[in-house]
C-alpha cells in the first residue's frame, strides 16, 4: 500500500520557524499538524471570500442593496 501523504519542502524566514516552534512546544503538536491546519484554513477562507464576491457581484446585478441581502439571506434560511 501507498503513503497517504506527500512530504514536501518550504522555505520560512527564522522568525516564523521561531513562532511554529513556540506553537508546537505550546499545543503538543507537530509542525506538520500545524501547518497542515494552516493550510485548511486559508483554502476554506480563500473560498469564503471567493463566494462572498460572487454574492456580491451578483447582488449588484439584481440591484438588491447591501443593507438588504442579509434580510433576503435570512428569509431564505427560514
Amino acid at each position: 500500500m501507498g503513503r497517504t501523504t506527500k512530504t514536501i519542502t518550504i522555505s520560512i524566514p527564522p522568525e516564523m520557524d521561531a513562532q511554529i516552534e513556540e506553537l508546537m512546544r505550546l499545543e503538543g503538536r507537530t509542525r506538520s499538524e500545524l501547518l497542515r491546519e494552516a493550510l485548511r484554513r486559508y483554502v476554506r477562507d480563500r473560498e469564503w471570500r471567493e463566494l462572498l464576491r460572487y454574492g456580491q457581484s451578483k447582488a449588484r446585478e439584481a440591484d438588491i442593496p447591501e443593507d438588504e441581502i442579509e434580510d433576503i439571506v435570512d428569509a431564505y434560511r427560514r
